[in-house]
């Protein structure tokens, strides 16, 4: 790794401060989902704790790579809207089909900040930044839970103007934050920051539409590894997308596989899970006024 390479900015500089340690020992969240997307950054903490987890719901990987699919498909609609600047929080490890490469495929000048604070994910950043002559990309290493640190970033305030529309992604983010964090509070203050025009772009695990049992069997999982994972329900998701100007745009909050079902890009394997399958809801939000 270039050690002049300024993490924080996606520039050459000084050394980045990396406030996360890298744990191998313990599970993450973000090193799971990649062993459920067929990744190869992960560690035996991680697929010992995801195994358990298809075990109890084999279909997890599918639902995992339904939600990147759901990723692809939203980050098109925005784009579609005109919108050209996207803050993706919680990235997690790069795989196929980043924000960016959707993005600038439709818009090559199209202008995307990566926001993630795990160690792996920083590691892995300058794949992230490969963007296209006529756009830009950049890396925050920096947390959810502190909006200030990441709205007042430098790389955040060179590359996205805030009096023009943006997508906001969380895609895969928020179960993982407790009641207790004030999860909605939290999206709401960079919610508030974003003008007329602008996209929510969300996607969240919920149990509806698993076995009680099930749903409790995954959560202790999860627990029992240190990870927090909150399942909630339609209407807790909806309440995250609404409000204040906010608006689903049709058709609402459905499993990721069901979100724009009819567009063309929809994958066969889409079509062929069920709502069980995915476990989860996506939904596009955008800000009317």
């Amino acid at each position: 790794m270039d050690e002049s390479w300024d993490w924080a900015t996606g520039e050459d500089g000084g050394d980045a401060a990396r406030h996360t340690e890298l744990r191998t020992d313990i599970p993450h969240p973000a090193r799971m989902y990649d062993y459920y997307l067929g990744g190869k950054d992960n560690f035996p903490a991680d697929r010992v704790a995801a195994e358990q987890v298809v075990k109890l719901l084999p279909t997890a990987p599918a639902g995992a790579r339904a939600n990147r699919r759901f990723l692809g498909r939203a980050v098109r609609y925005a784009g579609s809207l005109g919108i050209r600047q996207f803050l993706d929080i919680g990235t997690g490890i790069p795989t196929a089909n980043n924000t960016h490469e959707v993005a600038q495929l439709l818009a090559p000048d199209a202008r995307v900040v990566y926001v993630d604070n795990d160690p792996m994910v920083l590691t892995h950043a300058r794949a992230l930044l490969s963007s296209t002559p006529e756009g830009r990309t950049a890396y925050v290493d920096a947390d959810f839970h502190d909006p200030a640190s990441i709205l007042n970033a430098p790389a955040t305030k060179e590359l996205l103007d805030f009096d023009e529309p943006v997508a906001l992604l969380v895609v895969a983010l928020l179960h993982f934050l407790p009641d207790g964090d004030d999860p909605y509070g939290l999206l709401d203050r960079y919610k508030q920051m974003l003008p007329a025009g602008s996209a929510l772009i969300l996607s969240h695990g919920s149990g509806d539409f698993l076995s009680p049992e099930v749903a409790e069997a995954v959560t202790r999982v999860y627990s029992g590894s240190g990870l927090h994972i909150a399942s909630r329900s339609h209407d807790e998701i909806l309440r995250f997308a609404s409000g204040h100007g906010w608006e689903p745009v049709a058709p609402g909050v459905v499993p990721v596989n069901e979100w724009h079902a009819g567009a063309e890009d929809v994958s066969d394997d889409d079509r062929a899970l069920t709502a069980e399958d995915v476990a989860g809801y996506g939904v596009v939000s955008v800000k009317r006024a």
